[in-house]
């Protein structure tokens, strides 16, 4: 029986790794591979305490953090699939694809994957002006023209964060509803940059070596039109990694976990979850990780309260 079972690779898993282990407890770490979200990108700009780090390089970073710190605490269970979690607080069963473990405690740390843009061009230049994280690839763009595809408030979020650099930002919107909060949208819209292009569905991206430029048809008109703009960055949605705790914690109506964001506990008592996995706010790196302290160290009081 392990005191906490941690589920996921990401900078939120490995993070509340290392302080598991700082603090003793025994921790089953259960994890596809190390790296999340980030492991794509070619230059990570806003990992704090790095200047600029390779997605694979953060990824291997990750994991020789903890596997340094791990001691006779935290075992490591890299290339293992979760499939599902039962039991309740003080024992719950962590069933993978190749075993199971028990656990008094859970942390959910499993992240998402990006909705991908499935037009000619999207796969042939993903890496190379188009890309999925504007967080990490928005400043190689600084004083460009720069294209934003979505339309609920993840889009809107980006637009805002691009316009600190950008020469202008366009944003297309499929229908003819924005979904962002009103409040995001009207601040946003303000800014002599910014356009937003409803009705607008991408149908080709085209280049050379990198994006040259995005063409999108007029639901209303079928005109199609370009945009010329050597970045372009997808907001069409998240596919939270959370199938198998559906059974036991509520999910939102999008899959993901809901927590309090005060100790990120779920509603399932005995059950925590950190980063892009839950229903939080922004969905960043350092905030993920962050999110994992502040979920571990209630963890450890919970653990010891008993």
């Amino acid at each position: 029986m392990y005191d906490l079972a941690i589920i996921g690779g990401g900078p939120a898993g490995v993070s509340a790794g290392v302080y598991a282990s700082r603090k003793q407890l025994k921790t089953i770490f259960i994890a596809a591979e190390f790296g999340g979200q980030s492991i794509v990108s070619e230059d990570i700009q806003n990992w704090i305490g790095t200047i600029s780090i390779k997605g694979l390089d953060l990824a291997k970073s990750l994991e020789d953090h903890l596997r340094a710190y791990a001691k006779e605490f935290v075992q490591i269970q890299k290339g293992e699939y979760v499939k599902e979690v039962t039991g309740n607080k003080g024992n719950f069963t962590i069933t993978t694809d190749k075993g199971s473990y028990n656990a008094k405690t859970v942390l959910v740390t499993t992240g998402s994957t990006r909705r991908q843009l499935d037009i000619p061009g999207a796969k042939e230049f993903e890496h190379k002006g188009l890309t999925y994280c504007a967080s990490c690839d928005g400043p190689l763009f600084t004083g460009q023209d720069m294209v934003v595809i979505g339309g609920g408030n993840a889009a809107f979020e980006t637009a805002a964060q691009l316009l600190a650099y950008a020469k202008s930002v366009t944003l297309l919107n499929r229908g003819d509803a924005l979904r962002a909060d009103p409040v995001t949208v009207e601040k946003v819209l303000k800014h002599p940059n910014m356009t937003a292009i409803k009705n607008a569905i991408p149908t080709q991206i085209t280049g050379d070596k990198f994006v040259k430029s995005i063409f999108y048809k007029d639901a209303q008109t079928h005109e199609e039109k370009e945009i010329i703009a050597p970045a372009i960055f997808v907001e069409i949605g998240l596919i939270p990694t959370t199938s198998f705790v559906k059974n036991i914690t509520p999910l939102n109506k999008i899959g993901q976990i809901i927590v309090d964001p005060r100790n990120q506990k779920t509603q399932t008592p005995g059950i925590w979850a950190a980063g892009d996995c839950t229903d939080g706010m922004y969905h960043q790196n350092n905030i993920a990780s962050g999110d994992a302290v502040k979920a571990l160290e209630d963890i450890y009081v919970d653990l010891h309260a008993r």
